[in-house]
């Protein structure tokens, strides 16, 4: 087995000793280094990557504390903690996708390694990349190809080592979870903006219906929540600017038709929040700052990330539905 080199990245952000600290979790997580492996000494290593003999001592007792190397009199420093090589299949990136992906990573330990694919609702994609994993990873972070089942694919991975997340509903508790709620608290959150939605004509949801990234579990919250306030609605599976039309709220699915929708305002001098009304489905920090701020229903993503991380990290079974949460902002 090649012995374990170093090269000094000078153009990085990050400081000499997190990137040594870096190469050596990376190594042990890849197999280049392994459980007893001997590890250079401080004066070889300072002399062979042109670090200070302090900056190598430092990542050696950094990591020590970690329990990832240890060191004797006649060993030297060696390797003898553990590091975990975790698989991330997530569906597409987004602005959300984003905040859950840097959640988890911020609080796994720098010893785990984190391999982030996506499937963009290709099955072809979807399966090779899950039977390409197999027996690779430590643990494995799945977001399902529906929200229907679980996927036969899925059933390769050992159950003890696989979190499914943002499926509508799982199969009788058989896999560790955490999803979002699409039903009740969505429901809870029509609810709860029904004062705003009522000074508007009609309530017109723009549901990508071809598109099975988004269970019919919204369509239904929607539908009850219009006859049981009785709201005049409506449901659509796009929309142009020139569909915008005075006296109309929106709820908008993805991204694209909300920003067609604002663009509709501005092209017919519309008001969001008085003469339009505006409600997106997943908060983003541009939601925060376009015109008077998007109102949004909205699941708590770093929660999601933080909970993957401690599952990924403990292996206690969870099995968690994430309440949606209504942040109300000047669209509506």
């Amino acid at each position: 087995m090649p012995e374990f080199t170093f090269i000094t990245d000078e153009n990085s952000s990050i400081t000499k000793v997190q990137q040594l600290i870096h190469a050596i979790t990376e190594a042990i997580a890849t197999g280049v280094l392994q459980d007893g492996d001997a590890l250079p000494s401080v004066n070889k290593l300072s002399k062979e990557s042109l670090l200070s003999r302090d900056t190598v001592f430092k990542a050696y007792s950094l990591l020590k504390q970690r329990n990832v190397i240890a060191s004797t009199p006649t060993k030297g420093y060696f390797v003898t903690g553990e590091s975990y090589k975790v698989f991330v299949l997530l569906d597409d990136f987004s602005s959300f996708k984003e905040q859950l992906y840097n959640s988890f990573r911020k609080n796994l330990p720098e010893t785990y390694s984190v391999d982030l694919v996506f499937h963009h609702y290709n099955k072809d994609v979807f399966e090779s990349l899950i039977l390409g994993g197999l027996g690779r990873y430590s643990m494995y972070v799945v977001m399902n190809f529906t929200n229907k089942k679980i996927e036969d694919v899925v059933r390769k991975i050992d159950p003890a080592k696989l979190l499914i997340l943002d499926m509508g509903k799982v199969e009788k508790d058989e896999f560790a979870y955490i999803c979002q709620d699409f039903n009740r608290s969505v429901y809870k959150c029509l609810a709860e903006s029904a004062p705003l939605l009522k000074k508007y004509n009609e309530f017109v949801l723009v549901y990508p219906q071809k598109q099975i990234a988004h269970p019919d579990d919204i369509v239904k919250a929607f539908n009850r929540f219009c006859a049981d306030y009785n709201i005049r609605g409506r449901i659509v599976s796009s929309i142009e600017e020139s569909d915008v039309c005075a006296g109309t709220a929106y709820w908008v699915i993805k991204d694209i038709h909300m920003v067609k929708v604002v663009k509709g305002c501005r092209a017919k001098g519309l008001n969001p929040g008085t003469e339009v009304g505006i409600l997106a489905y997943n908060d983003a920090p541009m939601k925060e700052i376009i015109d008077k701020g998007i109102t949004v229903i909205t699941s708590d993503f770093e929660e999601m990330g933080l909970r993957a991380a401690e599952y990924v990290q403990n292996k206690e079974k969870i099995c968690k539905i994430l309440d949606a949460k209504l942040i109300i902002r000047g669209s509506l």
